[in-house]
């Protein structure tokens, strides 16, 4: 336990952290102090920062950050070994459903889970909410369906085409890219796979490495997780996000489920059988091998064609032979440097409903609103779990209104 120390005396600021109530300070070991809020979703919060700078944080505040980070505040007083094990164990359990490993398409990146652990832990935390209160789940179809591959990538695709309820050409025959992601994402979530959307400001942690998205393992509610942004290979978002939210998908259906990296315009290294399964659903071999490559403008047709970036089709091209090395090269070049001459785009703060919900992903809210109107949570559970306390019970018609 912590030991009680007038207000008066010289504190070792190294080891301890001074816990104020009224006229006297309890002092806990800052080791547990750090280990337990650092990797938390209070991590950056301000009376966290502060008390690491100043040793010292009030009992109201030490409360406060506890109940948002959901750590039981008398784990702060207990010896350090004991809280190391603590979170050892938990951790080990969080992230039993995540491999350690990266998968790695077409990119020489690797990341660590720990930058994206508060993601996976909180994406866990849902599935395990969803399991829990909504009877009316099943396992999921498309966990491990691609796992024994069949004859041909081609083969692999329709099979998963047809759980999803997509014809060949359904993608390629919407409005726009931005429509046929949607489309993608309504199919993956209307069978159980559920959809979060890297929203800066509405999750847990900060992403700052070059990072794609991740698979996170459940036999009912598999989460894919896509990140949106600057993936620093001079591709416009929205047919880049539709071709890794159809890799994320595929490799649910693989039965892989790690954080994934994925450069779209590389050819460098060897793509392996779960490109040519995602070629096959956005870019069929049969109607690439149809167009003309040889111009850019040829190029930029085919990929408004498909609902893919330029350069995804120019990789998809030389996957086939159907260009050379120095043309691909050439073309990936020219679309580099094309795209790096935009003006950039300035991201706008959603309305936090919004943020909530595309974070969240429209079905695990929608599933866990129909779970707060059979009364199985709270409005203030539903606030604190759902909406991570982005907003108060009064804003959940708000919230309803945003799910449409």
């Amino acid at each position: 336990m912590g030991t009680e120390q007038p207000r008066g005396e010289q504190l070792e600021t190294v080891r301890w952290i001074a816990v104020a109530l009224n006229s006297t300070r309890t002092m806990i070991d800052r080791r547990v102090f750090e280990d337990l809020f650092e990797n938390s979703v209070v991590s950056g919060r301000a009376p966290y920062r502060q008390a690491l700078d100043r040793a010292e944080i009030t009992f109201g505040d030490l409360v406060e950050l506890s109940r948002k980070a959901d750590i039981p505040y008398p784990l702060f007083f207990a010896p350090h070994d004991y809280v190391r094990a603590q979170i050892a164990t938990k951790t080990a359990k969080l992230l039993q459903g995540v491999s350690k490993e990266t998968f790695a398409l077409n990119s020489r990146t690797t990341i660590d889970v720990k930058d994206v652990e508060l993601i996976i832990k909180d994406l866990i935390r849902k599935q395990m909410l969803l399991r829990k209160h909504d009877p009316e789940l099943e396992d999921n179809r498309i966990v491990g369906l691609l796992k024994n591959p069949r004859g041909t990538a081609a083969e692999d695709a329709r099979v998963l085409l047809d759980v999803l309820g997509l014809e060949r050409d359904t993608l390629a025959q919407a409005r726009t890219k931005k429509r046929a992601l949607e489309i993608m994402t309504e199919r993956l979530e209307a069978r159980q796979v559920l959809v979060s959307l890297s929203v800066r400001g509405f999750m847990p942690q900060l992403i700052e490495v070059k990072f794609s998205g991740l698979t996170v393992k459940d036999k009912k509610v598999p989460y894919i997780f896509l990140a949106r942004g600057d993936h620093g290979d001079d591709q416009e978002p929205e047919g880049r996000q539709l071709f890794t939210l159809t890799l994320l998908a595929v490799l649910v259906a693989r039965g892989i489920f790690a954080p994934v990296t994925y450069d779209g315009r590389s050819p460098a290294v060897g793509p392996g059988r779960e490109y040519d399964i995602v070629g096959e659903i956005l870019m069929p071999e049969a109607a690439v091998r149809a167009l003309d490559l040889e111009t850019l403008e040829d190029v930029r047709t085919g990929a408004d064609r498909f609902k893919v970036t330029p350069s995804a089709l120019v990789v998809r091209a030389q996957r086939l032979r159907l260009v050379s090395p120095a043309i691909a090269s050439a073309h990936l070049n020219a679309l580099g440097r094309e795209f790096a001459a935009r003006p950039p785009s300035r991201a706008q703060q959603p309305k936090p409903v919004n943020g909530i919900r595309t974070y969240n992903g429209r079905a695990f809210s929608a599933r866990m609103v129909r779970a707060l109107d059979a009364g199985q949570v709270s409005p203030g559970d539903f606030c604190r779990a759902v909406c991570a306390n982005k907003i108060r019970p009064h804003q959940i018609r708000d919230f309803r209104e945003a799910l449409g």
